[in-house]
C-alpha cells in the first residue's frame, strides 16, 4: 500500500501536462501511486499520459468514455485509488522539490491526521511568483488541532489542492464532488468541519500556475451560477448534522462574501446576468440567515437591491479616485514642505561633528557602517552619530540609545542637510544634495565576485529593474571607497567611473573576525559545543525571475552530514521575505533540522559559530575567508551564473577551497573530510593572499582617525588612491 494516491485529472492541458508528471516522478520521496484520469480530453493528453504509464509502473490512466468535468474525474479515480492519503493535483500544477517528502514527514510527526494543509504559491505566465499571503496561519498553527480549536485554518483559500486527505477518513464520510463549477466548495467545507485531527504544514509543496488564458474560473459564462447549488450542498450537509450548527453563521457569511466577489469580477458572469446572480444570491442569502446572525459589512448590500448595489459600487469607485487625487496633492504639496524645510537647514553651516550613518538601504545597524559607528563612539565621542533607518519597524530593532531618523521625515532633512560625515554601504536617495565640504565615504557590502555597476551594463537580465546611470549620478557624491583588497580598488574603479579617492583600510565589519572576538549564536540556537558546524550560504540567480533558485535538497544534505553535525542556512538578504524559505527551509527549522540563521542580524556572529563554509557564488566566502577555515565552493551552475551575470574571476579556477559540481560531490567532499585536507589548506592559504590583504583587525580605528578625525592611525598608514579627477566636491554632469 503506498503512501500517497495522486489523482491527476486532464483535459486540455497537453501544454502543461509533461511538466506536471515530471514533479511528481521525479520527487525525492518515491512511495506514492498516480493516477491519471483523461476526461476524455480532445487534445494530446491521452497520448502523454500512456508515454508516462508505459514507463512509469506508479502511473495509471483511466480514459473516460466521456467528458464528466473536473469534479467528476476525480472522483472516477477514488476507487482506484490504494494510498493512505489521497492528494488531488491538478494536471496544469506543480509540485516543489521534497514536497511529497515534507509532506509525509509532517504526517509522521503528526501522528497521520485526518487532514494535512499545506502551503503554496502562485506561478504566472509571465514568469513571477508570489507566495500565499496567508502563509502566516500556517506557521501558527498548533500541531494538532480541529476547526473549532483553530478557525484561522478556514481563513486560507478553501480548493482541494492544497491539502492532503486520509483515504480511510474519506470513505468513512462518503465526501465526493459534486458536478459544476466551483466543485472543491462543497468537498472542503464538508472535509474540514469533519476532521477530528488537522495538521498544517509551512512549507510550499505545490505551485497554483496562473494562467493568461484557459483557466475555466476566468471564463465568463452562466456556468458561475453553480457557486449557488455548490453552497446550497454545503448549507445541507450541516444542517443533517446537528453538531455543526455553530458553523451556519460563518457560512452564511462567507457563501455571501464568496458571490459577491464572483459578481465584482469583470470576466466571470455575462453583463446582461449579473442583475439575475445579485438577486438569486440575496434570495439564497435571506433564506439561509441563521436567527439573529448580524449582517454588516460588505455582505449588507444583500439585504437591499440590484440598483442598490450598483449604486453602492459607483460611489465606491469614485471615492477610491477622490481619494487618489487627495493622495497625489498631499503628496506634492509634502514635497513642497520638504524641500523648503532642507533649504532652510542647507544655508546653516555643515555641523563638523554630525556623522550620518546608513546601511543597507536603511534597515539598521549592519556591516561597515555600523563597525565604523563603534569604533567612533570609543575613539571619538565627540562625533555625534545618527543612524537613517527605513521605518518605525526598523527603529523597534534598534540597540538602546541609538540616536535615529526615519528617512523622508523633517528630522532626516534637518540632519543630512547640515552633517559633515556620510558613511553608508549603498548609495543615499537623490533627493539627497551633497553640499560643498560635506564627505561622503562609501563602504561597499563586501569584495565582489559579480558584476557590479557600470560593468552591468553589458548583462540586461542582471540589470533588470536597474537604472544604471542614475545609481552612477548618485555615486558621484563618494569622496572616498574604502577597499579590503587590491582586486576591489580595481573593481571599484572601473564599475564605478566617478570622482572619489580609493583608501585601502580593510573591512570594518571584519574587524570582528581577525581579532577573534567570541559570539553566542551557537548558545542561542542550542548547538551543542562538539558539533561541527557546517554554514551553506547560496546567492541570488539572476537568470531566474526572482533570484531563487533551490541547489541542494536541504534535509537531504542535514541527513548526509549525520550524526555531530549542524546544518546553518544564511540566504542572501534578497531572498529572505520571498518564497525561498517557504520552499522548505522554515519548515526543516522549525523541526531542527537545520538552523535558519537568515534573519540574524549580525553576519559576523554566524561566520563565528561555524567550523566551514558551503557557498556558490556568495561575497561571503571573502569575508570568511578572514578565519581561515575551510570553504567549499558549490559550483553546480557555474555556466549559467557567470553568463548572465558576469564574474571578476573564475571562482572554480581561483577558489578558496574544494570545487563541487554536483551535489554527489559535494557530499563526498564533507563525508570524506576532504574539505579540510591540505590541498584545501593551500587553495585558502593562497585566496586569503590576495582577498584579504588589508584586513589586519583595525580597519574601523582606521576610518575613524583618518577620514572623521584627519589625524594619522597606528601602525600602516592606508594609501590614498585619487579617483578619476580631484574635484571631490562637485558633481559630474548628467
Amino acid at each position: 500500500m503506498p503512501r500517497f494516491s495522486l489523482i491527476v485529472p486532464c483535459f486540455k492541458v497537453q501544454g502543461f501536462l509533461r511538466e506536471c508528471l515530471d514533479s511528481v516522478l521525479g520527487q525525492s520521496f518515491g512511495d506514492f501511486e498516480l493516477i491519471a484520469v483523461d476526461d476524455r480530453s480532445p487534445d494530446g493528453c491521452g497520448a502523454i499520459l500512456a508515454e508516462y504509464a508505459a514507463r512509469d509502473p506508479r502511473v495509471r490512466v483511466l480514459h473516460l468514455p466521456e467528458n464528466v468535468g473536473l469534479g467528476r474525474a476525480r472522483n472516477a479515480g477514488l476507487p482506484h485509488a490504494t494510498g493512505d492519503y489521497l492528494f488531488f493535483l491538478d494536471s496544469d500544477d506543480t509540485l516543489t522539490p521534497g514536497a511529497l517528502r515534507a509532506v509525509a514527514d509532517r504526517l509522521a510527526e503528526a501522528e497521520d491526521p485526518d487532514v494535512l494543509v499545506f502551503d503554496y504559491a502562485r506561478t504566472y505566465w509571465w514568469g513571477g511568483t508570489r507566495r500565499n499571503v496567508l502563509a502566516p496561519v500556517l506557521a501558527e498553527a498548533p500541531a494538532v488541532f480541529t476547526v473549532a480549536e483553530y478557525p484561522r485554518i478556514l481563513d486560507l483559500l478553501m480548493v482541494v489542492w492544497n491539502k492532503v486527505y486520509r483515504r480511510e477518513f474519506v470513505a468513512e464520510n462518503g465526501f465526493a464532488f459534486p458536478p459544476g463549477y466551483y466543485e472543491d466548495t462543497p468537498w472542503t467545507f464538508p472535509v474540514m468541519l469533519s476532521a477530528r485531527r488537522i495538521a498544517a504544514l509551512d512549507r510550499i509543496c505545490l505551485n497554483y500556475r496562473q494562467r493568461r488564458q484557459g483557466n475555466i474560473l476566468s471564463t465568463t459564462s452562466r456556468k458561475h451560477f453553480d457557486i449557488h447549488d455548490q453552497y446550497e450542498r454545503v448549507f445541507a450537509f450541516v444542517a443533517e448534522r446537528p453538531e455543526l450548527a455553530q458553523w451556519r453563521p460563518y457560512l452564511h457569511r462567507k457563501m455571501g462574501e464568496h458571490c459577491l466577489d464572483i459578481l465584482a469580477k469583470p470576466d466571470r458572469l455575462p453583463p446582461a446576468d449579473k442583475a439575475e446572480f445579485f438577486r438569486r444570491t440575496a434570495e439564497m442569502f435571506r433564506r439561509h440567515r441563521p436567527a439573529g446572525a448580524p449582517v454588516d459589512g460588505e455582505v449588507a448590500v444583500l439585504e437591499g437591491s440590484w440598483t442598490g448595489y450598483r449604486l453602492k459600487r459607483q460611489a465606491a469607485r469614485a471615492g477610491r479616485e477622490a481619494a487618489r487625487r487627495a493622495e497625489r496633492v498631499r503628496h506634492a504639496a509634502g514635497g513642497r514642505a520638504r524641500a523648503g524645510w532642507a533649504a532652510v537647514h542647507a544655508h546653516r553651516p555643515l555641523d563638523e561633528h554630525l556623522v550620518v550613518y546608513s546601511a543597507s538601504s536603511h534597515r539598521g545597524l549592519l556591516g561597515d557602517p555600523a563597525a565604523v559607528h563603534a569604533a567612533a563612539r570609543e575613539i571619538a565621542p565627540q562625533l555625534r552619530g545618527v543612524w537613517v533607518v527605513r521605518d518605525a519597524e526598523t527603529v523597534a530593532r534598534l540597540p538602546p540609545g541609538t540616536e535615529h531618523v526615519i528617512v523622508g521625515s523633517r528630522r532626516y532633512l534637518e540632519v543630512t542637510a547640515r552633517a559633515k560625515f556620510f558613511v553608508n554601504d549603498v548609495n543615499w536617495p537623490g533627493s539627497l544634495a551633497k553640499r560643498p565640504g560635506s564627505v561622503h565615504i562609501h563602504t561597499h557590502q563586501g569584495t565582489p565576485l559579480k558584476y557590479v555597476g557600470a560593468d552591468l551594463l553589458d548583462k540586461p537580465g542582471a540589470r533588470l529593474g536597474f537604472d544604471v546611470p542614475q545609481m552612477l549620478r548618485r555615486a558621484d557624491r563618494w569622496d572616498y571607497s574604502l577597499v579590503a583588497n587590491r582586486h576591489s580598488e580595481l573593481v571599484w574603479e572601473r564599475a564605478y567611473p566617478c570622482h572619489f579617492t580609493s583608501v585601502r583600510t580593510g573591512s570594518p565589519r571584519n574587524d570582528v573576525l581577525v581579532n577573534g572576538a567570541a559570539g553566542d549564536f551557537r548558545e542561542r540556537h542550542g548547538i551543542p559545543a562538539d558539533h561541527t558546524v557546517v554554514l551553506y550560504a547560496p546567492t541570488r540567480r539572476d537568470y531566474r525571475r526572482g533570484g531563487h533558485v533551490e541547489r541542494i535538497d536541504l534535509a537531504r544534505f542535514a541527513a548526509d552530514l549525520g550524526e555531530g553535525h549542524t546544518l546553518v542556512v544564511r540566504l542572501h538578504p534578497s531572498l529572505a521575505t520571498g518564497p525561498a524559505r517557504g520552499m522548505g527551509l522554515a519548515e526543516l527549522a522549525r523541526r531542527r533540522v537545520v538552523v535558519d540563521a537568515t534573519d540574524e542580524p549580525g553576519t559576523a556572529d554566524v561566520l563565528l559559530a561555524a567550523d566551514v563554509l558551503v557557498t556558490d557564488y556568495s561575497s561571503v566566502m571573502f569575508d570568511y575567508a578572514v578565519l581561515d577555515r575551510p570553504i567549499v565552493v558549490h559550483a553546480d551552475d557555474w555556466s549559467a551564473f557567470r553568463a548572465s551575470r558576469g564574474t571578476y574571476l573564475d571562482i572554480t579556477a581561483e577558489p578558496p577551497g574544494h570545487v563541487s559540481t554536483s551535489y554527489r560531490e559535494l557530499a563526498w567532499l564533507l563525508a570524506s573530510g576532504a574539505w579540510r585536507d591540505e590541498e584545501s589548506t593551500r587553495l585558502r592559504a593562497d585566496f586569503r593572499a590576495r582577498f584579504c590583504e588589508y584586513d589586519d583587525g583595525r580597519a574601523a580605528e582606521r576610518v575613524v582617525r583618518t577620514l572623521l578625525l584627519g589625524e594619522s592611525a597606528p601602525g600602516p598608514q592606508p594609501v590614498r588612491i585619487p579617483g578619476q579627477a580631484a574635484a571631490p566636491d562637485s558633481l559630474t554632469s548628467a
